[in-house]
């Protein structure tokens, strides 16, 4: 099999910070929502060991890209003898906040996870996930989600699907900064999920 395998964008509706846990990681709540718009991957599995990743990304070395790090942890995890020629497509602009390295990464291990006849799990293959970034694991599951927690707690949502105007302004912006940022605010008050289908919630902080 060697086809083309979607890695959709995704938007957060709304952010809200209700605290910081003493380990530094921020407990948030937020609604994802996914794009019919995003990069695409190709995998041809090898007999070898071997995971090579054909992109033209030239300021991100392979050993650091989360689709690398993706394939080899689930090679690991399943102590699969297989390899991959994993070919990208990218489209999703680099820190633009529509989860583009993270939707790549959930679109590897599921897609590797067939390929390779590992026959992990939906929640298997999202507790990977987590391990390479909080939102990878929303990817796997390709739901619109409530998250809480640092991100990993889900439950599935059915909101509204407006069209959205999705626009780059040829900048990017760091999550780490932004999360460790003095004059973010830390203590929104929590919503419920009726809340924001109502309405509530529009906002960041």
């Amino acid at each position: 099999m060697n086809e083309w395998w979607p890695a959709p964008a995704k938007l957060n509706l709304f952010l809200h910070i209700t605290g910081r846990r003493p380990d530094g990681y921020h407990e948030l709540q937020t609604a994802f929502q996914f794009l019919d718009y995003g990069d695409r991957l190709k995998f041809t599995v090898t007999e070898d060991s071997l995971i090579t990743l054909q992109a033209d990304l030239p300021d991100v070395a392979d050993q650091d890209n989360l689709i690398v790090k993706a394939a080899q942890l689930l090679q690991s995890t399943c102590k699969c003898h297989s390899g991959a020629v994993i070919q990208l497509e990218k489209n999703l602009p680099m820190g633009g906040g529509l989860g583009g390295g993270s939707s790549d990464a959930a679109t590897t291990l599921v897609a590797l996870n067939k390929l390779w006849q590992c026959d992990l799990s939906e929640d298997q293959l999202a507790g990977l996930g987590l391990q390479l970034g909080a939102d990878v694991p929303v990817f796997v599951r390709g739901h619109a989600a409530w998250a809480e927690g640092v991100g990993e707690i889900f439950t599935k949502i059915d909101p509204p699907e407006p069209w959205y105007l999705v626009i780059f302004p040829q900048c990017a912006v760091s999550t780490a900064e932004i999360f460790s940022a003095t004059e973010l605010t830390r203590d929104c008050e929590p919503l419920t999920i009726a809340g924001f289908l109502a309405g509530e919630g529009s906002n960041i902080c």
